[in-house]
């Protein structure tokens, strides 16, 4: 498992203030709600935001701007965003890999969300985006940053959520997990 935190991302520290340095993707093929999330994302006081209309579109702009997060939608065409998340988990270079994805979606059925966890996203979103649900996940995504795990079934962020101590609610089951004396994984 390699940890680590995105680099690149300053600590939010509660205020808008500490969003102003970061930089956001958002890959929607929907134009009204690009314009949303660009103007939440300023009124937070994030000036830098970059547009793409699909996912590979989306990959071509991290590439070029390696932003400090990503807003993605779910249901897009040609690439969906879980394709999208894919393609940035398996096709870019670390630390750009680790991108936090924030993926937007109306859809809410247990497979869908499983199959988005599996793909790699770093949060859920569902919709209707509120002000203070989206500026919630881009503060998480900053102030509790996820390490990333890769094995050969699973590459992206630590699904197991973890308390303020440090300490996770999940069982032990890694070799790096405090308490855990069993060798049960090791990359």
């Amino acid at each position: 498992m390699s940890g680590g935190r995105f680099t690149g991302a300053p600590r939010a520290q509660g205020s808008r203030n500490g969003l102003r340095a970061l930089k956001a993707l958002i890959v929607d093929d929907n134009r009204h709600m690009r314009k949303l999330l660009v103007t939440l994302l300023e009124a937070y006081g994030i000036k830098e935001s970059y547009e793409a209309t699909d996912g590979q579109s989306g990959v071509d702009l991290l590439r070029a701007h390696k932003p400090d997060f990503v807003l993605t939608d779910y249901h897009m065409k040609p690439v969906n965003g879980v394709a999208f998340v894919k393609m940035v988990r398996h096709t870019c270079v670390p630390p750009l890999s680790w991108v936090p994805i924030i993926l937007i979606t109306a859809h809410t059925e247990i497979q869908r969300i499983e199959l988005a966890r599996d793909a790699g996203i770093t949060e859920i979103l569902c919709k209707p985006v509120t002000p203070v649900n989206l500026y919630q996940r881009i503060v998480e995504i900053i102030e509790r940053p996820r390490r990333f795990v890769k094995t050969p079934e699973f590459l992206g962020p630590d699904r197991r959520r973890r308390r303020g101590d440090g300490d996770s609610e999940s069982p032990k089951r890694r070799s790096e997990d405090p308490g855990n004396d069993e060798d049960v994984l090791a990359i």
